[in-house]
């Protein structure tokens, strides 16, 4: 994996989730879930980020993320009546702040996240490559790493209830909440939902 580097200006579509040091982020699917979507997001080393949590009966399989202090960031939901499978994120008033869309592709898993650059502005398309079957996914903006995902292999809780642990590490400066909606979002595409 290439070394991440601090990108300037930041990207993401909201910077109040960018650190100036890489952050590896521990993503754990809940359990016992009603939605089965629910999953904290944590650093390493036990600082919580955000927590996303799935809405029951919902038809675009909406997901809401939420600060630490409980306040709505924003709603991952997926768009219907497009030729390629996409999300789009928006904020609690309705705005759009990224769209994640799946590329048409056999052996690997391929998506775009394109959003508007709070920091200056301009809009930006980043790259999402990699293979669940071998368990990881690389993040990139014009060629540099942005971020690596990667699956824990074979944990109990996998084993028995069927859900997954992630590590996603992130470049100093990258919106650490867009990424981890990028993570759930490959988490869907790999369950089939």
């Amino acid at each position: 994996m290439a070394p991440l580097t601090p990108f300037n200006p930041p990207l993401g579509p909201s910077l109040s989730q960018c650190h100036s040091e890489p952050v590896t982020l521990h993503m754990k699917e809940k359990a016992f879930s009603l939605t089965g979507d629910d999953f904290t997001v944590k650093t390493v080393n036990g600082a919580e980020i955000c927590k996303c949590k799935g809405k029951m009966l919902s038809l675009s399989d909406k997901k809401v993320f939420t600060d630490v202090q409980g306040n709505e960031i924003f709603a991952l939901k997926k768009k219907h009546l497009t030729i390629h499978k996409a999300y789009q994120a928006e904020n609690p008033k309705g705005h759009e702040l990224f769209v994640i869309t799946k590329k048409f592709t056999i052996l690997a898993n391929e998506s775009t996240v394109t959003f508007k650059n709070e920091s200056d502005g301009k809009h930006v398309e980043l790259d999402v490559r990699g293979t669940w079957y071998d368990r990881s996914a690389s993040v990139t903006f014009g060629g540099e790493p942005v971020a690596h995902i990667s699956r824990s292999i074979f944990n109990m809780r996998e084993i028995f209830a069927d859900k997954d642990t992630y590590f996603v590490t992130v470049a100093p400066m990258v919106d650490l909440t867009m990424i981890a909606a990028l993570c759930v979002s490959l988490d869907e595409e790999d369950e089939g939902k």
